[in-house]
């Protein structure tokens, strides 16, 4: 999984350099840099990274703009982001999430815990590009999902239209965090009044049908919810 090319949008060269040569230490490679949003988003047409890190704050072209553009285009949507940046509120991170973000780590950060977060989004990115049929298995979930069914610990369990997108939704990314906007996005089901706060209603009852194994899905506080990647 290492030799994967890494595309680094970031205007502050001290943190391009210890960057490149962490990453590169750790396996990771060729590793690519832009210094400006502009240049960065043309870059990720040109040298088709396995995945972005991304600061905030940026010449020419801000970093939610970068992800927002990069992501809503077809050629490029599948590129994990992970935002680097030293914004750190709730509303940050959710305005990150919110323009497409695959992942948020503030700065100061920690080489290793980056390093996994770079290994978990380039992990879920595979397991996306090839979900192995119609069939997803998450620990004792099984998600038939052309007949839309689902078994908990081999038993069959009945969940409504919203329900099993929910579901979907974070078992397809385990270890990826969804704001309750882009749940509501994914999730507009006739059988159930879908906003930002019915959805925090919608995850206590599907935590009651996954019974002891409600702890899978996951409260990221003032963010939204994951799944878990345990």
């Amino acid at each position: 999984m290492n030799n994967k090319k890494i595309l680094i949008i970031e205007d502050d060269e001290d943190i391009q350099s210890v960057l490149q040569y962490n990453l590169k230490k750790t396996g990771f490679g060729p590793i690519v840099s832009a210094e400006d949003g502009k240049t960065g988003f043309d870059m990720a047409y040109t040298e088709r990274p396995a995945i972005i890190l991304l600061d905030l704050m940026l010449p020419e072209m801000d970093g939610i703009t970068v992800c927002r553009n990069l992501k809503s285009r077809e050629d490029t949507a599948h590129i994990p982001i992970i935002m680097l940046t030293a914004k750190s509120t709730d509303t940050d991170i959710v305005a990150g999430l919110e323009a497409g973000a695959d992942d948020y780590v503030t700065k100061p950060f920690n080489l290793q815990v980056l390093t996994a977060r770079i290994k978990s989004a380039l992990r879920r990115s595979e397991q996306s590009g090839n979900p192995g049929g119609a069939m997803i298995r998450r620990g004792p979930i099984a998600i038939d999902v052309e007949r839309r069914e689902v078994l908990i610990d081999g038993q069959p369990v009945t969940m409504t239209y919203s329900e099993f997108e929910v579901l979907l939704l974070f078992a397809r990314s385990p270890g990826r965090i969804y704001s309750r906007s882009q749940i509501v996005n994914r999730v507009k089901g006739d059988d159930y009044p879908v906003t930002e706060r019915a959805i925090d209603v919608q995850i206590v009852g599907l935590r009651k049908k996954l019974g002891p194994h409600n702890n899978l899905i996951e409260t990221v506080r003032g963010v939204g919810y994951r799944f878990s990647e345990r």
